[in-house]
């Protein structure tokens, strides 16, 4: 188990999950963490106000020093590496700002961690799976079959397959390329996030949660509005997705950071609830929590979405659950938006 003295660093650690996870840490006492991230113009500082770091550092200028050293020596002795940094935006049309933005910069993070044998722990992402046609299985093996509908989900899934070519996601490594040099005690372990959601989700622009689109839906309209659908197999706010709160996510995280031999968890994980639950479940927990009547009005959705448009997912989680004994109960996706609703948003949208 790390302790209090290990040195962490946690990329995108300003975002919805990067600040959880950097919360979550803070909760074991680990306070010696490395943040990165890009602030930009955005709120994404007000993440970082209630959490204890080490120090912080913009992306391009962590990646500069890292390049300039061929190693993490500059932070010191670093006992493990998140990367959550990317962007997350499914309807991103810059293809090339995505490639070098998710998969680039994180093939420079993945061949250092390789040379310098640190455990490094990585962000995918449930768009990897496209429609769900080939399954939603979180073996390695199934990873070439996979066909993401939309860039965003092809980034991710392209970083996921060239570890995978590299032989990085291999429980036994037999990679011979010097120029990588992969170590026999490397550790890669990419977690397939799911829908993640909850407090600190304010600065997402487009990608905000349905939780916090509706709920400043209903203060200004007095209603939520979902899209139609356009699919025989489901009805008008029957399209499901598999909704996770947000602290949950930071859980299922640090239980991986917490290992002892990070190697022994080497592959892929699908990080969800295992449920998959209904758009209309989600606006009416929405309403239930503000102690108002539901009014739901169905709208079109954007001729851009309509080919690339996720109907149903679920995680399965099993894999996840038996092979690192994770034992916490997961929230339910009515206690998860009451929490949300009742102490951060109705509190005028307060940070975690």
């Amino acid at each position: 188990m790390l302790s209090k003295d290990s040195k962490i660093i946690v990329t995108g650690a300003a975002g919805l999950i990067g600040s959880a996870v950097v919360r979550e840490l803070n909760e074991y006492g680990i306070t010696k963490i490395i943040c990165v991230d890009h602030l930009g113009e955005s709120i994404k500082w007000k993440n970082l106000r209630n959490l204890d770091f080490l120090d912080y550092f913009e992306k391009d200028d962590f990646l500069k020093i890292i390049e300039e050293k061929n190693s993490f020596s500059y932070f010191g002795s670093i006992s493990r590496i998140i990367h959550l940094g990317a962007c997350s935006s499914t309807t991103e049309t810059d293809v090339s700002y995505l490639i070098k933005n998710n998969f680039e910069y994180s093939k420079k993070l993945a061949i250092l961690a390789a040379k310098n044998e640190i455990p490094m722990i990585y962000a995918s992402s449930a768009s990897t799976y496209g429609s769900g046609e080939e399954g939603f299985s979180d073996t390695v093996e199934n990873l070439p079959n996979l066909k993401p509908l939309n860039p965003y989900g092809y980034s991710k899934h392209l970083f996921d397959l060239w570890l995978f070519k590299q032989g990085f996601l291999k429980e036994q490594n037999k990679h011979e390329d010097e120029e990588l040099y992969v170590s026999k005690r490397e550790a890669f372990i990419g977690l397939k996030f799911f829908n993640v959601f909850g407090p600190n989700e304010y600065h997402k622009g487009n990608m905000q949660s349905i939780v916090l689109k509706g709920f400043r839906q209903i203060l200004s309209e007095g209603k939520i509005k979902l899209f139609k659908s356009y699919h025989s197999d489901f009805a008008d706010g029957e399209q499901k997705r598999d909704f996770l709160y947000v602290k949950d996510a930071a859980k299922m995280t640090v239980h991986f950071l917490l290992k002892e031999n990070l190697r022994n968890y080497n592959g892929i994980y699908n990080i969800g609830s295992g449920k998959a639950s209904t758009w209309l479940e989600v606006a009416q927990y929405i309403f239930e929590a503000m102690n108002l009547k539901p009014n739901i009005e169905f709208i079109d959705m954007p001729e851009n979405l309509k080919k690339t448009y996720q109907y149903y997912t679920k995680a399965p989680i099993e894999k996840f659950l038996k092979h690192t004994s994770y034992e916490k109960p997961i929230t339910t996706l009515r206690d998860a938006i009451f929490d949300y609703v009742q102490n951060y948003l109705l509190k005028g949208e307060a940070h975690a």
